[in-house]
C-alpha cells in the first residue's frame, strides 16, 4: 500500500472566506460585514469602556458618527440585533417600571472590539500615509497634456 493510498487523496485547503453556494454567503463573511458595519464598529468601540441602555447607547454612537449623522433608532435596535444573534452584544432587559434594557459586550465581543478598536486606531494613525498614496494614485491617471 503507498502512502497516498494510506492517507486519502489531497484536499485542496478550504478558503474560510470563499462564497458558500448553500450558505448563499460564507458565514465568515456576514460576521465580518456585521463587525465593520457603519454602526457596528462604533457600537462595538462604544461598548468596550462599559454597559449601555439604549437611549445612552444612541447617544454616544451618534457623537462620534460625525455631525450631522446621528444614528436612528431603528439601525441601532438592528445593529445590537444583529450583533446579540451573532453573540457578540448581550441584552439584559430587567423586569421592572419603566423597562431597563442594558447593552454589553460578551466575551466574544470584546475579543471582536477590541480588534476593531485596533484597525480603528491603525486607520486613524496611518491616514497621512493613505491621503498620500491616494493623490498619488489620481495625479498618475489625470490626463497629461499633448505636446503638440
Amino acid at each position: 500500500m503507498t502512502v497516498s493510498e494510506q492517507v486519502g487523496p489531497v484536499k485542496a485547503p478550504v478558503d474560510p472566506l470563499a462564497f458558500s453556494e448553500t450558505e448563499g454567503m460564507c458565514p465568515h463573511r456576514l460576521v465580518l460585514e456585521h463587525v465593520t458595519s457603519r454602526w457596528g464598529v462604533l457600537v462595538l468601540i462604544e461598548l468596550l469602556s462599559r454597559s449601555y441602555r439604549f437611549s445612552e447607547l444612541r447617544r454616544a454612537v451618534s457623537a462620534v458618527s460625525g455631525p450631522g449623522r446621528p444614528v436612528s433608532e431603528k439601525m441601532l435596535a438592528q445593529t445590537l440585533q444583529t450583533l446579540e444573534r451573532d453573540g457578540l452584544v448581550h441584552r439584559d432587559a430587567k423586569p421592572v417600571i419603566p423597562p431597563r434594557v442594558d447593552y454589553s459586550l460578551t466575551g466574544l465581543g470584546r475579543e471582536a472590539a477590541e480588534q476593531v478598536r485596533a484597525l480603528a486606531l491603525w486607520t486613524h494613525t496611518r491616514m497621512p500615509d493613505v491621503q498620500r498614496a491616494r493623490q498619488a494614485y489620481d495625479e498618475a491617471r489625470e490626463p497629461q497634456p499633448r505636446a503638440s
